[in-house]
């Protein structure tokens, strides 16, 4: 696989929410750019933070007229305890089943543990990588850097 460069075009995908709601990345072209937060796994402590980091901070990100998506390879139900047990409101996609094919896609499925990397994309309004980072497991990213690089693109 090719590893995605700033600039690209992103994969586009439609997974479920965890409403069980398909999402299609394409639908925001032309019209929102997109924070993509790839998670390991909902419940687990680094993840948690930083979801729950993102809940507090939403107001902000949709300041930049911004759409968060967060994708784990959790299944849809658990994605949706996750959320009501944290109060996370965004939308949680379930990259489940074919298992992984988004974080595949996106170059950061890790094969040994069958999670995403913890990882982010910015994409602007037409749908193209702005910007990105790969974090290593288990540490969790600053968001005000992601805040940053939203803010260069408005």
């Amino acid at each position: 696989m090719t590893e995605l460069k700033v600039g690209d075009l992103a994969p586009d995908f439609t997974l479920r929410d965890q409403f069980g709601q398909d999402v299609t990345l394409s639908s925001f072209r032309g019209t929102k750019a997109v924070a993509l937060f790839f998670y390991p796994y909902a419940f687990s402590g680094v993840c948690t933070g930083e979801l729950a980091g993102i809940r507090d901070r939403l107001a902000e990100f949709l300041t930049f007229d911004t759409e968060v998506l967060a994708i784990s390879c959790d299944p849809t139900y658990a994605l949706r305890a996750f959320a009501d047990s944290d109060g996370l409101n965004f939308p949680l996609l379930s990259d489940f089943w074919p298992h992984g094919e988004v974080a595949q896609a996106y170059d950061v499925f890790n094969e040994k543990r069958g999670c995403a990397r913890r990882s982010t994309y910015i994409l602007d309004k037409e749908g193209r990588i702005a910007w990105a980072v790969h974090n290593a497991m288990p540490e969790g990213r600053d968001l005000d850097e992601h805040l940053r690089e939203l803010q260069a693109l408005v």
